[in-house]
């Protein structure tokens, strides 16, 4: 597996480690660093992954409320974990991260959710994401 593609693995892990648990996902991270510094059996956990996890922290209010937005029919609360978790990476990636191209933020989103999720799952992440690609210009700029 792709380095790029392992952290974005590791990061969606925190994120839904941090749901579960319902804790903020900085704090599961601080956890997830001290674990790979204490156990060797454990990998570090790299700058990408931090970095994706540290971005969604900064955007959460405004990436659920996007998601809210734009998931017909889905409240948030009623997602499955899995999915809401997939979606905040894959938007966070998606609309702020100009590094990774839009296609590969989408396409590593829907293999996440095809790992970790239902069946239905990596359409519905990759449709919700793919609107997110069209409005990405006016999602920026609207910004608060």
């Amino acid at each position: 597996m792709a380095a790029r593609s392992n952290a974005r693995k590791r990061a969606f892990q925190i994120l839904f480690e941090a749901d579960q648990r319902g804790v903020p996902v900085r704090e599961v991270l601080a956890d997830w660093i001290r674990h790979a510094r204490s156990d060797d059996r454990q990998p570090p956990v790299n700058a990408f992954t931090m970095d994706l996890v540290e971005g969604y922290a900064d955007k959460v209010k405004r990436i659920d409320d996007l998601i809210v937005t734009y998931a017909v029919d889905w409240e948030l609360d009623r997602m499955p974990v899995a999915d809401r978790n997939i979606l905040r990476l894959g938007a966070y990636e998606l609309i702020w991260v100009d590094e990774t191209p839009d296609a590969v933020a989408i396409d590593e989103a829907v293999q996440l959710a095809k790992e970790f999720s239902t069946d239905d799952s990596p359409s519905f992440v990759n449709g919700l994401l793919g609107r997110f690609k069209d409005l990405k210009p006016n999602l920026r700029r609207s910004e608060s």
